[in-house]
């Protein structure tokens, strides 16, 4: 009689034991939505290109290539293209020979509203001249073939650099303009 009253204890103590941690565990379970939100992404890419070349051309005729280390795709929030390691583009005139260089250390290209927008060391050069272009940010408007920058701007021709507080020009770059030029310097290497 002994050995089924202990049995008979064990098992109840077993019980209550069993019950206080159902009861703790389902009393500290919860789904505060601002800690779950925390911890889902909220916007993953879609497709990841390492180390892309793309190359454009209209016709046969070669126009740009593009080199990017990395290349990150989205569609939502809103179609993106996004090169978070930067982008070096160059230039042809249509015939295999390069006309100029882009690069900047981070840029992306909104599908839907025809933009892109590169920044952080943006450089541009023509080869056909020399003549460079340093600038914080620029915006190219593929709708109306311009591109802009509201942020200070530098150029180099020759000898001289120019300091301004925005950019503009045709997507060709054939009819550069800078705004409230601050001056322009004669450098001379010796």
């Amino acid at each position: 009689m002994l050995r089924i009253s202990s049995a008979h204890s064990t098992l109840k103590a077993r019980s209550r034991i069993f019950v206080l941690l159902l009861a703790c565990f389902m009393t500290s379970c919860g789904n505060d939505i601002s800690k779950i939100q925390f911890f889902e992404p909220k916007e993953l890419p879609e497709s990841t290109i390492e180390n892309a070349c793309m190359r454009r051309s209209e016709e046969g005729r070669l126009q740009v290539i593009m080199e990017a280390p990395l290349v990150l795709q989205y569609s939502k929030p809103e179609p993106k293209t996004e090169y978070p390691k930067g982008i070096k583009m160059r230039f042809f005139n249509g015939y295999n020979n390069p006309t100029g260089t882009l690069t900047a250390r981070y840029a992306v290209q909104y599908s839907h509203r025809q933009q892109t927008i590169v920044r952080d060391s943006v450089v541009i050069v023509d080869l056909r001249n020399g003549d460079t272009v340093y600038l914080q940010e620029l915006t190219w408007d593929e709708m109306v073939h311009r591109v802009y920058s509201n942020k200070p701007v530098r150029t180099k021709n020759g000898p001289r650099i120019t300091l301004g507080d925005r950019f503009e020009s045709d997507d060709a770059f054939t009819q550069p303009r800078i705004f409230h030029q601050r001056g322009t310097l004669e450098w001379k290497e010796e």
